[in-house]
């Protein structure tokens, strides 16, 4: 037998929330992240913005939306923030850290042989693991120490970038990385269950608040781009245009990586899919 969920009262809950709220927010969310909340996501919704409803000791979320549209300087960047999601790892889906070793970087390290320049974007960078991951592998590689490398990351999120600049996690975020990669390349607080990225690796990292739906102050070329689990929050129309953009980014023959969920499939013909979300530009 089954047994038909119940509908969640959002007018019984702590704080109310009607369907115009939702509405609102939704649209709020749509114009200042490109973020589409489906109905499905009403209950991270709420769960999300009751934190700040709460924190400014406010009543309902009517009277949230009516304080941040009246005080947008003042609060819109903490909306964005707890809209945003961010859940990453260290060498997460680890199969594009290895292409990277076994075919990306021997092949850039011969075409970039005369100028010894690098450039890498890790976009929607979330608290720093991925940016960090790549300059692990950057390392493990063993690129010239001559060589001009710059691996910008960035985030819409001001919260989780001050995370990722600081390089502390806890040691729980290591757990399961091999003892060779948590040597060379994390420092350990005596008595405390933190870490630190070691400056060897952050040297290689410039971190910077960027919204990607807005005018990006980089010029390119990038030799490679990570935007993992991001565009699925946009819309399709949305998504074509940040494919494109981020194929003006590229150099010819430079490499995008996205994520497990994702595909450019209907999205871009400017990339050759060798599999496994890994692409290359074509034109």
């Amino acid at each position: 037998m089954v047994i038909a969920k119940e509908p969640v009262n959002y007018r019984e809950k702590e704080f109310p929330m009607t369907d115009k709220d939702f509405q609102r927010i939704a649209g709020l969310a749509g114009r200042y992240t490109g973020i589409v909340l489906g109905e499905h996501k009403r209950d991270m919704v709420y769960g999300r913005i009751a934190r700040r409803v709460r924190k400014l000791n406010l009543n309902s979320f009517t009277r949230y939306l009516d304080f941040l549209e009246a005080n947008p300087q003042q609060e819109l960047s903490s909306f964005i923030n707890v809209i945003t999601t961010n859940l990453t790892s260290f060498f997460r889906e680890n199969h594009h850290f290895d292409f990277l070793i076994q075919k990306v970087l021997p092949e850039i390290k011969r075409k970039n042989g005369q100028v010894k320049r690098m450039r890498i974007w890790s976009a929607g960078c979330s608290s720093g693991q991925e940016p960090y991951s790549i300059a692990m592998t950057l390392k493990k590689f063993g690129i010239p120490s001559d060589w001009d490398i710059k691996v910008l990351a960035t985030d819409l999120d001001s919260d989780v970038l001050a995370k990722a600049q600081a390089a502390i996690y806890s040691t729980s975020d290591v757990d399961g990385l091999d003892e060779s990669t948590v040597k060379n390349y994390f420092q350990r607080n005596d008595g405390r269950k933190e870490v630190k990225i070691k400056e060897k690796v952050s040297e290689y990292i410039h971190f910077k608040r960027l919204n990607l739906l807005e005018k990006w102050p980089m010029k390119g070329p990038f030799d490679l781009i990570f935007c993992r689990n991001v565009v699925i929050y946009f819309d399709k129309p949305t998504q074509k245009v940040l494919f494109d953009r981020y194929a003006d980014m590229l150099a010819v023959g430079g490499y995008l990586f996205i994520g497990h969920s994702e595909n450019l499939h209907g999205i871009s013909d400017r990339f050759e899919n060798l599999g496994n979300t890994i692409y290359r530009k074509i034109r």
